[in-house]
């Protein structure tokens, strides 16, 4: 049975799943995408603007949910000392912040018509670009820090300390009277949106789920490549060898 835990057998499983997620992300974004310009109606309100909803809604929830993954990453990086956490933890950063830039995007050209204004210090809005901020921060200890396993270390801790943001953006529209309206799909009374407007969204958010899944297994394949050749540089220095196998001259 293959082990995910080892990088060997990752690799293997990132050659047979990366193509299947990706085929399956290309149907599910061309139904998700067909459904939102083509079936859902206009909003009786926000007319055509609502459409943004069906790229700024997916796109928040990702932001959330790659923190999420690179939180339980950070875990098994300082306790169980997973050999694949720390890779699958710096290749997500990156992803996230994408997600988390077009969050803030979308939602800016949606707020200029419905708000008069491309952005206000909204708790929601706030809290969402201290996420991006974090994410950041995280893609610089990466790039900072040359030892993989110190720089590992360290943004696992700065990941569990800012994880701490992820129920202040959940919670935000509950805590504080923002500008934002509460959650109408996931909700105990079950969703406030028109089955016609639903379903789309529901499928560009699975697309957007499998899209990063896709995404992530390249990310980590490339990482783990990239570690091992880093790796055969420095037995090859340290062997005295160019890393292309030719032997160095002596210095005179």
């Amino acid at each position: 049975m293959l082990n995910p835990a080892n990088p060997t057998d990752f690799l293997r499983l990132a050659r047979t799943a990366i193509p299947v997620s990706a085929v399956v992300t290309a149907i599910l974004l061309a139904v998700g995408l067909y459904g939102a310009f083509f079936v859902a109606p206009p909003d009786y309100q926000q007319g055509e603007t609502i459409r943004i909803m069906y790229l700024h809604v997916p796109s928040a929830w990702l932001a959330m949910f790659v923190y999420m993954v690179m939180t339980a990453s950070a875990f098994g990086t300082l306790v169980w000392r997973h050999p694949v956490a720390d890779a699958a933890q710096k290749a997500a950063a990156p992803l996230g912040a994408g997600f988390t830039f077009i969050c803030l995007v979308t939602g800016s050209l949606w707020g200029k018509p419905m708000w008069g204004t491309w952005w206000v210090w909204d708790a929601r809005l706030t809290s969402v670009l201290v996420l991006f901020l974090i994410y950041l921060g995280i893609i610089a200890i990466w790039q900072v820090i040359e030892d993989p396993g110190k720089a590992a270390r360290i943004a696992a801790v700065f990941t569990l300390v800012g994880a701490i943001n992820i129920p202040i953006i959940h919670f935000s529209v509950v805590w504080w009277n923002t500008l934002h309206q509460p959650a109408s799909v996931f909700r105990l009374g079950g969703p406030t949106i028109a089955p016609k407007m639903l379903w789309p969204l529901l499928v560009m958010a699975l697309a957007f789920t499998l899209l990063f899944t896709t995404l992530h297994l390249m990310a980590i394949r490339n990482e783990i490549l990239r570690r091992r050749i880093r790796r055969l540089s420095m037995l090859a220095a340290s062997a005295g060898e160019h890393p292309s196998g030719a032997m160095l001259e002596p210095a005179e």
